[in-house]
């Protein structure tokens, strides 16, 4: 039988920007083995694979190489897809929520549209946990930067909103295009914690329109660099939030990432202390069919 998907840009600035993602429709017809077949074939840093139900959207997450309980920029691009091409007209209309159903439990995305006429959505994350912290001489290794290119007042430490993420500031925007991981000490630092991966930022960026800059690094789940990474970003405004870092209890912001990559996005940070939300736009590219 086909297995119809669609791919879309998440996260994007326009389309052919943002990160990719390939989300199949007829997920109730596939074994695991199968999608995670697909995934791999398909080689973005994650599909999805919906799997409708009396309750809802269950959504299934998968990288290249295994599943997810929880991804950012899958959730939102598949709630697009299920809003564009799932529902009916009517439907479409009088609903301005859908709960996509993983692991994690229930996600809420939302849309509006700005003063710029973009339309943005919008995912509440899960509530934020902290864990370990790293010092700057580790991660300094890790990155194969000088310690001095850390950000020595804020600290180093892994943070999850659904995935665990370690945190990393550093000083400025030259350093964050000189990381060059070290897969050695990369593997050996996940092995003690429970991150799946390294965000680090500053607050330097490529435009002048943004406020931070992003790189997202995860190779050992088969992503080695993410052009947008909703989920980390999620941490990402749960750190500056319990740091303090825009000296304000709300806020939101603008984040650059995936310029290393030549893949820009943009996502929006929402965050006080009862909520973090994240947000883009989302661009369809293509259809087709797995035969």
């Amino acid at each position: 039988m086909n297995n119809p998907f669609y791919i879309v840009d998440v996260f994007a600035i326009e389309q052919y920007t943002g990160n990719q993602l390939a989300v199949f429709t007829e997920g109730n017809y596939l074994s695991q083995q199968q999608m995670q077949a697909f995934a791999k074939e398909i080689n973005f840093s994650e599909t999805t694979f919906i799997c409708p139900t009396e309750q809802g959207y269950k959504v299934r997450i998968f990288t290249p190489n295994q599943e997810l309980s929880f991804a950012g920029h899958p959730t939102l691009g598949t709630a697009y897809i299920i809003r564009e091409f799932l529902l009916s007209p009517q439907q479409k209309s009088n609903l301005n929520t859908i709960h996509i159903n993983l692991q994690v439990g229930s996600i809420p995305v939302t849309w509006e549209t700005n003063l710029q006429g973009e339309e943005i959505f919008w995912m509440e994350q899960p509530t934020p946990q902290f864990g370990q912290t790293v010092s700057a001489e580790t991660i300094a290794k890790v990155l194969n930067l000088p310690v001095e290119a850390i950000h020595q007042d804020y600290p180093i430490q892994e943070i999850s909103t659904g995935n665990y993420f370690l945190i990393v500031p550093i000083q400025n925007l030259a350093a964050l295009k000189e990381i060059k991981l070290n897969l050695a000490l990369y593997e050996s630092l996940m092995s003690s914690l429970q991150a799946n991966g390294i965000l680090v930022f500053c607050a330097e960026t490529h435009s002048k329109h943004n406020d931070l800059c992003v790189r997202v690094f995860a190779p050992l789940i088969g992503v080695p660099e993410d052009p947008a990474t909703g989920s980390a970003n999620g941490c990402l405004a749960a750190y500056l939030l319990q740091n303090h870092f825009w000296h304000q209890d709300n806020f939101q912001i603008r984040v650059e990432q995936g310029y290393e990559m030549n893949r820009p996005s943009l996502l929006f940070l929402k965050a006080n202390h009862n909520e973090v939300k994240v947000g883009g736009q989302v661009e369809p590219v293509a259809k087709g069919n797995f035969i």
